[in-house]
């Protein structure tokens, strides 16, 4: 049923489409369109849950479209940061594995009658991961921003690659799509290797 949580899932998709558009033209202004792009789509990630459990508008549709549409969004992102060297790839092809695991996982359980809805770890992996893609994109836009402002300069120093935000969002992300992975797995293994 398309009921507004999973219209505002929809719409994430084209924010992500929106997102690599910009991002390939580069620029301060292509950066900032697609740093602007991806932030609504993390916003959008947020509210079509909350509006789905708040009005009762959880659906099955719903629970597979939503971890479709982040995983989506985030790979976009991880493929092109390790393009632009800012996140190695080795890290993006794990990210990349993990989600096409859990994916399998939920596509063999709906053949079997079953739905699994995104975990606990699983949201958190995603937070850090969004928060990661976020720094980078806005390291992205004000490299070589030029100005005294404080919020620029603040901004500057934050998203800098060689400042802590870069690492302490990377690497418990990379930690969270491991353990999450393994934990889909470990739970959902009588269905995925139930023969009838």
């Amino acid at each position: 049923m398309m009921n507004l949580p999973n219209t505002i899932t929809l719409f994430r998709l084209v924010l992500t489409a929106v997102f690599c558009g910009a991002a390939s033209a580069e620029g301060v202004v292509g950066y900032a369109i697609a740093l602007s792009a991806f932030i609504l789509g993390a916003i959008s990630d947020w509210l079509d849950g909350y509006l789905a459990r708040k009005l009762n508008l959880v659906t099955s549709l719903g629970k597979l479209l939503d971890p479709l549409a982040d995983k989506i969004l985030v790979c976009s992102g991880f493929v092109y940061l390790s393009a632009k060297g800012l996140c190695p790839v080795w890290v993006t092809a794990l990210i990349l594995c993990r989600e096409f695991l859990v994916t399998g996982i939920r596509q063999i359980a709906v053949e079997k009658g079953t739905v699994i809805a995104a975990d606990g770890l699983g949201k958190w992996k995603t937070t850090f991961q969004l928060i990661f893609i976020i720094t980078a994109l806005v390291y992205l836009t004000f490299e070589s921003v030029e100005s005294t402002h404080f919020i620029v300069t603040t901004l500057q120093y934050l998203s800098n690659k060689d400042h802590l935000l870069f690492p302490l969002s990377l690497w418990p992300a990379v930690a969270l799509t491991v353990i999450s992975g393994w934990s889909y797995f470990w739970s959902s293994k009588s269905i995925i290797l139930d023969q009838d």
